[in-house]
Protein backbone atom coordinates (compact mmCIF):
# COMPACT_ATOMS: atom_id res chain seq x y z
CA UNK A 1 0.00 0.00 0.00
CA UNK A 2 1.38 3.42 -0.93
CA UNK A 3 0.53 6.93 0.20
CA UNK A 4 0.98 9.55 -2.56
CA UNK A 5 3.20 12.42 -1.49
CA UNK A 6 0.81 15.04 -2.90
CA UNK A 7 -1.60 14.33 -0.05
CA UNK A 8 -0.88 16.71 2.83
CA UNK A 9 -2.23 14.14 5.26
CA UNK A 10 0.97 12.15 4.72
CA UNK A 11 3.19 14.95 6.00
CA UNK A 12 2.56 14.34 9.73
CA UNK A 13 3.39 10.65 9.17
CA UNK A 14 6.73 11.61 7.64
CA UNK A 15 7.53 13.96 10.51
CA UNK A 16 6.61 11.35 13.13
CA UNK A 17 8.65 8.66 11.33
CA UNK A 18 11.65 10.98 11.35
CA UNK A 19 11.07 11.79 15.02
CA UNK A 20 10.94 8.11 16.00
CA UNK A 21 13.92 7.20 13.83
CA UNK A 22 16.02 10.07 15.19
CA UNK A 23 15.23 9.05 18.76
CA UNK A 24 16.14 5.38 18.23
CA UNK A 25 19.14 6.08 16.02
CA UNK A 26 20.75 8.50 18.49
CA UNK A 27 20.70 5.77 21.15
CA UNK A 28 21.48 2.60 19.23
CA UNK A 29 21.42 3.20 15.47
CA UNK A 30 18.99 1.51 13.09
CA UNK A 31 16.78 4.49 12.27
CA UNK A 32 16.68 3.44 8.63
CA UNK A 33 14.58 0.42 9.62
CA UNK A 34 11.81 2.94 10.27
CA UNK A 35 12.36 5.57 7.59
CA UNK A 36 13.12 3.54 4.45
CA UNK A 37 9.85 1.52 4.55
CA UNK A 38 7.89 4.73 5.16
CA UNK A 39 9.57 6.45 2.20
CA UNK A 40 8.90 3.46 -0.05
CA UNK A 41 5.26 3.52 1.09
CA UNK A 42 4.92 7.07 -0.25
CA UNK A 43 5.48 5.70 -3.75
CA UNK A 44 9.12 6.72 -4.20
CA UNK A 45 11.36 4.47 -6.27
CA UNK A 46 14.07 2.58 -4.33
CA UNK A 47 16.81 4.96 -5.53
CA UNK A 48 14.73 8.03 -4.63
CA UNK A 49 13.84 6.52 -1.24
CA UNK A 50 17.50 5.78 -0.44
CA UNK A 51 18.63 9.25 -1.53
CA UNK A 52 15.87 10.94 0.48
CA UNK A 53 16.64 8.71 3.46
CA UNK A 54 20.28 9.81 3.38
CA UNK A 55 19.12 13.44 3.30
CA UNK A 56 16.87 13.15 6.33
CA UNK A 57 19.21 10.88 8.31
CA UNK A 58 21.99 13.47 8.02
CA UNK A 59 19.85 15.80 10.14
CA UNK A 60 19.52 13.15 12.85
CA UNK A 61 23.15 12.06 12.98
CA UNK A 62 24.26 15.70 12.92
CA UNK A 63 21.90 16.61 15.75
CA UNK A 64 23.00 13.68 17.91
CA UNK A 65 26.69 14.28 17.16
CA UNK A 66 26.43 17.95 18.11
CA UNK A 67 24.48 17.22 21.27
CA UNK A 68 26.93 14.57 22.46
CA UNK A 69 29.82 16.92 21.75
CA UNK A 70 28.12 19.62 23.81
CA UNK A 71 28.03 17.17 26.69
CA UNK A 72 31.82 16.70 26.39
CA UNK A 73 31.46 13.03 25.40
CA UNK A 74 33.46 13.61 22.21
CA UNK A 75 36.63 15.61 21.81
CA UNK A 76 37.32 16.94 18.31
CA UNK A 77 41.03 16.98 19.12
CA UNK A 78 40.90 13.22 19.73
CA UNK A 79 38.29 12.22 17.14
CA UNK A 80 39.41 14.13 14.02
CA UNK A 81 41.63 11.30 12.62
CA UNK A 82 38.57 9.04 12.58
CA UNK A 83 36.41 11.71 10.96
CA UNK A 84 38.93 12.27 8.17
CA UNK A 85 39.50 8.53 7.62
CA UNK A 86 35.75 7.88 7.59
CA UNK A 87 35.22 10.60 4.98
CA UNK A 88 37.91 9.06 2.75
CA UNK A 89 36.51 5.56 3.20
CA UNK A 90 32.94 6.67 2.50
CA UNK A 91 33.99 8.49 -0.68
CA UNK A 92 35.75 5.36 -1.97
CA UNK A 93 32.75 3.24 -0.99
CA UNK A 94 30.35 5.46 -2.91
CA UNK A 95 32.60 5.28 -5.99
CA UNK A 96 32.72 1.48 -5.68
CA UNK A 97 28.94 1.08 -5.68
CA UNK A 98 28.71 1.16 -9.49
CA UNK A 99 31.70 -1.15 -9.95
CA UNK A 100 31.29 -3.92 -7.37
CA UNK A 101 28.49 -6.38 -6.67
CA UNK A 102 27.09 -5.84 -3.14
CA UNK A 103 25.29 -9.22 -3.14
CA UNK A 104 28.11 -10.91 -1.23
CA UNK A 105 27.74 -8.35 1.57
CA UNK A 106 24.04 -9.17 1.83
CA UNK A 107 25.05 -12.64 2.96
CA UNK A 108 28.11 -11.82 5.06
CA UNK A 109 26.88 -8.78 7.03
CA UNK A 110 23.96 -10.46 8.85
CA UNK A 111 26.35 -13.20 10.00
CA UNK A 112 28.77 -10.60 11.39
CA UNK A 113 25.90 -8.72 13.04
CA UNK A 114 24.75 -11.96 14.66
CA UNK A 115 28.21 -12.37 16.17
CA UNK A 116 28.05 -8.78 17.46
CA UNK A 117 24.66 -9.44 19.06
CA UNK A 118 25.97 -12.58 20.74
CA UNK A 119 29.01 -10.75 22.11
CA UNK A 120 26.84 -8.06 23.71
CA UNK A 121 24.25 -10.58 24.91
CA UNK A 122 26.78 -12.94 26.53
CA UNK A 123 28.74 -10.13 28.17
CA UNK A 124 26.17 -8.13 30.17
CA UNK A 125 28.87 -5.93 31.73
CA UNK A 126 30.36 -4.97 28.37
CA UNK A 127 30.53 -1.20 28.06
CA UNK A 128 29.33 -0.48 31.57
CA UNK A 129 32.64 1.03 32.66
CA UNK A 130 35.74 2.45 30.98
CA UNK A 131 38.37 -0.24 30.38
CA UNK A 132 42.01 -0.17 29.20
CA UNK A 133 42.31 0.21 25.45
CA UNK A 134 43.54 -2.76 23.43
CA UNK A 135 44.49 -0.60 20.43
CA UNK A 136 46.14 2.79 20.26
CA UNK A 137 43.48 5.38 19.43
CA UNK A 138 44.92 6.92 16.25
CA UNK A 139 45.69 3.62 14.43
CA UNK A 140 42.23 2.36 15.41
CA UNK A 141 40.47 5.49 14.11
CA UNK A 142 42.44 5.52 10.87
CA UNK A 143 41.96 1.80 10.17
CA UNK A 144 38.34 1.45 11.17
CA UNK A 145 37.48 4.88 9.77
CA UNK A 146 38.53 3.80 6.28
CA UNK A 147 37.00 0.31 6.65
CA UNK A 148 33.63 1.27 8.12
CA UNK A 149 33.46 4.49 6.12
CA UNK A 150 33.86 2.41 2.95
CA UNK A 151 31.20 -0.02 4.15
CA UNK A 152 28.74 2.77 4.93
CA UNK A 153 29.28 4.42 1.56
CA UNK A 154 29.04 1.11 -0.29
CA UNK A 155 26.29 -0.76 1.59
CA UNK A 156 25.41 0.77 4.96
CA UNK A 157 23.11 -1.31 7.21
CA UNK A 158 24.61 -2.05 10.62
CA UNK A 159 27.40 0.54 10.40
CA UNK A 160 26.51 2.09 13.75
CA UNK A 161 26.45 -1.32 15.43
CA UNK A 162 29.91 -2.18 14.12
CA UNK A 163 31.29 1.21 15.17
CA UNK A 164 29.88 1.08 18.69
CA UNK A 165 30.99 -2.48 19.39
CA UNK A 166 34.46 -1.90 17.91
CA UNK A 167 34.98 1.21 20.04
CA UNK A 168 33.86 -0.60 23.19
CA UNK A 169 35.99 -3.69 22.56
CA UNK A 170 39.16 -2.08 21.22
CA UNK A 171 39.25 1.40 22.78
CA UNK A 172 37.68 0.32 26.07
CA UNK A 173 34.98 3.04 26.07
CA UNK A 174 31.76 2.58 27.98
CA UNK A 175 28.61 2.39 25.84
CA UNK A 176 27.47 6.00 26.18
CA UNK A 177 30.79 7.46 25.09
CA UNK A 178 31.11 4.86 22.31
CA UNK A 179 27.65 5.85 21.05
CA UNK A 180 28.67 9.51 21.04
CA UNK A 181 31.79 8.80 18.97
CA UNK A 182 29.76 6.57 16.64
CA UNK A 183 27.38 9.43 15.85
CA UNK A 184 30.29 11.60 14.67
CA UNK A 185 31.52 8.87 12.35
CA UNK A 186 27.97 8.21 11.10
CA UNK A 187 27.44 11.90 10.44
CA UNK A 188 30.66 12.07 8.45
CA UNK A 189 29.82 9.13 6.17
CA UNK A 190 26.24 10.41 5.82
CA UNK A 191 27.45 13.80 4.56
CA UNK A 192 29.82 12.19 2.05
CA UNK A 193 27.14 9.79 0.80
CA UNK A 194 24.60 12.62 0.60
CA UNK A 195 26.97 14.63 -1.59
CA UNK A 196 27.30 11.63 -3.93
CA UNK A 197 23.53 11.12 -4.07
CA UNK A 198 23.12 14.79 -4.98
CA UNK A 199 24.80 14.04 -8.31
CA UNK A 200 23.42 10.56 -8.95
CA UNK A 201 19.81 10.42 -7.70
CA UNK A 202 16.68 12.47 -7.20
CA UNK A 203 15.54 13.59 -3.76
CA UNK A 204 12.02 14.17 -2.58
CA UNK A 205 12.79 17.45 -0.85
CA UNK A 206 9.42 17.73 0.92
CA UNK A 207 9.73 14.27 2.46
CA UNK A 208 13.42 14.75 3.23
CA UNK A 209 12.98 18.07 5.00
CA UNK A 210 9.87 17.02 6.94
CA UNK A 211 11.58 13.88 8.15
CA UNK A 212 14.79 15.82 8.69
CA UNK A 213 13.09 18.17 11.14
CA UNK A 214 11.67 15.15 12.96
CA UNK A 215 15.12 13.52 12.93
CA UNK A 216 16.75 16.61 14.39
CA UNK A 217 14.28 16.82 17.28
CA UNK A 218 14.15 13.06 17.87
CA UNK A 219 17.94 12.81 17.95
CA UNK A 220 18.21 15.61 20.50
CA UNK A 221 15.64 13.91 22.71
CA UNK A 222 17.26 10.48 22.28
CA UNK A 223 20.71 11.82 23.11
CA UNK A 224 19.38 13.39 26.31
CA UNK A 225 17.62 10.18 27.31
CA UNK A 226 20.77 8.15 26.57
CA UNK A 227 22.91 10.46 28.70
CA UNK A 228 20.49 10.09 31.59
CA UNK A 229 20.03 6.33 31.26
CA UNK A 230 23.63 5.43 30.37
CA UNK A 231 24.53 1.85 29.53
CA UNK A 232 21.50 0.48 31.40
CA UNK A 233 19.30 2.04 28.72
CA UNK A 234 21.62 1.82 25.72
CA UNK A 235 22.37 -1.90 26.03
CA UNK A 236 18.76 -3.21 25.71
CA UNK A 237 17.94 -0.71 22.95
CA UNK A 238 21.18 -1.60 21.16
CA UNK A 239 20.35 -5.31 21.35
CA UNK A 240 16.76 -4.83 20.19
CA UNK A 241 17.76 -2.73 17.19
CA UNK A 242 20.61 -5.09 16.28
CA UNK A 243 18.32 -8.14 16.41
CA UNK A 244 15.71 -6.48 14.19
CA UNK A 245 18.37 -5.27 11.73
CA UNK A 246 20.01 -8.71 11.63
CA UNK A 247 16.69 -10.45 11.04
CA UNK A 248 15.84 -8.07 8.22
CA UNK A 249 19.26 -8.52 6.59
CA UNK A 250 19.08 -12.31 6.88
CA UNK A 251 15.71 -12.18 5.14
CA UNK A 252 17.00 -9.90 2.37
CA UNK A 253 20.29 -11.71 1.84
CA UNK A 254 19.42 -15.37 2.37
CA UNK A 255 15.70 -16.02 1.97
CA UNK A 256 14.10 -13.39 -0.24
Amino acid sequence: MSFPMDRVVVWPLLFLAGLAAGFVDSIAGGGGLITVPVLLATGLSPSEALATNKLQSTFGSGSAAWHYRGANLVSWKEAWPGVVATAVGAAVGVLAVSRLDPSILRKIIPVLLSIAVLIVWLRPNLGTVQRPARWARVPFLLGFGVLLGFYDGFFGPGTGTFWTLSIVLLLGFELLRATAWTKWMNFTSNVVSLAAFAFAARFDWVAGMLMGVGQWLGARLGARVAMRGGSRLIRPVFLAVAVVATSRLFYDGWWR
